[in-house]
């Protein structure tokens, strides 16, 4: 994938111009600075995006601004195309500098003035905590103390707390320091196209909103498997766990997305309102409605007891009590060294009533309908139905329609989710961050499972997790994995 210059959309209210910024990346040399934050602000650099910048970097880490440039240069040679990198990297070394954590305020205060005296008059600030939530309060003083709050925004990122009380109390700890207009609360899920494209799907077509409600809909499945260990991110795993990395922090916001009323407009406002009536509506999690499990081989990494029980799977069901979505399930699922990695909102519609079809046509026979929205990068929708197999008499074949990105002659402008997200946190758009009510609201929500959690079970690494989960579903099946996958696009 390229970028050119033409990302900006001819259209002025699709992407405005920044202002020039100075970012304070905490937690710089961490694993989620190299593989997602640095190579994302190279990329907009590149594209145009991020025209009048410095970039400090800090972290525990006893390293120079030298040493730090390097392993920029490393990351973004990693995760951004080569070729870029070698034509664009002069012009983006010199806006990086770095300062240890550790030199206190006094020190990352001298650093912000020095950047910020070739970027003109009050430049705007981000802060950027890629830091545990343990971490956060400590480093939100540290830019009190350094004055650093006047034209700023600061980026947070999940989980946000690991409970309902450590949520408030980091709120209020943020608060004592930032307005909320001035937090913004990262999911990047909800950066992804495909993410945005529900909201278009939904909302700009009058095909499909009629039919969003139980009258038509069966139940709808949340799908993020990752084949991926944990070996990398032991200790932050052993104090979160899949539920608190993933449910909480990713899949309940996504859910609010498919499950919101239309919004009064396309404003962060606007949106966050029906959201947060989704999380106000969601009935407490049922820990007889959730399983917990723990792939094999887990507790021989290091720092892990021989008797955790963290869980690196979760599968669960949650219910929304309102009008619309009353008696429909939500069926969510996660987890680590799974059989394959996907990002996969399933949508099952009701099936007829009655059938006049004979038995041997094949009608049900591969479960109901389908809309499925495929949240990679990728970014696909599939709807699935049945129709007629060609020849004599009435037997019939799950067909479908499909759409891939990558089809259109937009796919090469697409921001990758932590971009979209860096940028709309530098505009000062919070149309796709949570606010303060709705992450607590979810750990309310969350509470009956996190005091009363069911024992973990193990399960075999590359399986689709423990065999109980087929009964959480009954007598529904799982959409993953595919009978059908997914048709291959031709470039």
């Amino acid at each position: 994938m390229t970028f050119e210059p033409s990302a900006v959309d001819s259209n002025p209210h699709v992407i405005a111009p920044l202002s020039p910024h100075t970012i304070v990346l905490f937690g710089a040399t961490g694993d989620l600075a190299k593989r997602k934050l640095l190579p994302g602000m190279f990329r907009l650099f590149a594209a145009g995006l991020l025209p009048s910048f410095r970039i400090i970097g800090t972290s525990l880490d006893q390293i120079s601004s030298d040493e730090f440039r390097a392993r920029a240069r490393s990351a973004c040679n990693e995760f951004v195309p080569r070729g870029m990198v070698n034509e664009r990297w002069a012009e983006f070394e010199p806006r990086l500098s770095y300062v240890p954590q550790t030199e206190g305020a006094e020190a990352l205060a001298t650093a912000v003035r020095e950047a910020e005296d070739g970027l003109g008059p009050e430049p705007r600030r981000l802060h950027y905590l890629s830091i545990p939530p343990v971490a956060a309060a400590a480093v939100i003083e540290t830019l009190a103390d350094a004055k650093l709050v006047e034209r700023a925004r600061i980026i947070m990122e999940k989980p946000f707390g690991t409970d309902l009380a450590s949520a408030r109390k980091l709120n209020a700890a943020v608060h004592t320091v930032f307005d909320e207009d001035q937090i913004f609360r990262i999911d990047h899920f909800l950066g992804k196209e495909a993410a945005l494209n529900i909201l278009a799907f939904r909302f700009a077509n009058g095909l499909f909103e009629p039919i969003w409600s139980r009258n038509q809909i069966d139940h709808v499945q949340i799908d993020v498997p990752e084949t991926l260990g944990i070996e990398d991110r032991v200790s932050f795993y052993e104090s979160t766990g899949a539920f608190r990395d993933m449910v909480v922090t990713h899949l309940l916001q996504v859910l609010a997305i498919v499950a919101m009323e239309p919004p009064t407009a396309l404003t962060p406002r606007a949106i966050n309102e029906e959201k947060n009536k989704v999380f106000s509506s969601l009935l407490p999690l049922n820990p007889n409605y959730v399983i917990r499990g723990q792939y094999r081989g887990y507790r021989d990494l290091d720092v892990v007891a021989d008797d955790s029980d963290t869980e690196t799977f979760v599968a669960l069901r949650c219910e929304i009590d309102n009008w619309r979505w009353a008696g429909v399930p939500f069926f969510l699922r996660t987890g680590k060294r799974l059989a394959e990695g996907a990002h996969i909102i399933s949508i099952a519609f009701h099936e007829p009533p009655r059938s006049m079809f004979p038995r041997n046509s094949g009608i049900g026979t591969q479960g109901p309908d389908h809309l499925t929205f495929d949240l990679a990068e990728s970014s696909k929708l599939s709807l699935s139905f049945y129709g007629k197999r060609p020849g004599p008499g009435m037997s019939l074949d799950k067909l479908s329609l499909q759409f891939a990105l990558h089809e259109t002659p937009n796919e090469p402008n697409v921001l990758e989710a932590y971009e979209r997200l860096l940028h709309d946190a530098m505009s000062g758009d919070h149309t796709l961050f949570s606010n303060a009510e709705g992450i607590e609201r979810l750990w309310e929500v969350a509470e009956p499972l996190i005091r009363r959690p069911r024992p973990v079970a193990l399960y075999e690494p590359g399986s689709w997790g423990p065999a109980s989960i087929d009964d959480l579903i009954l007598p529904r099946t799982w959409r993953l994995p595919f009978a059908r996958p997914w048709r291959s696009f031709s470039g």
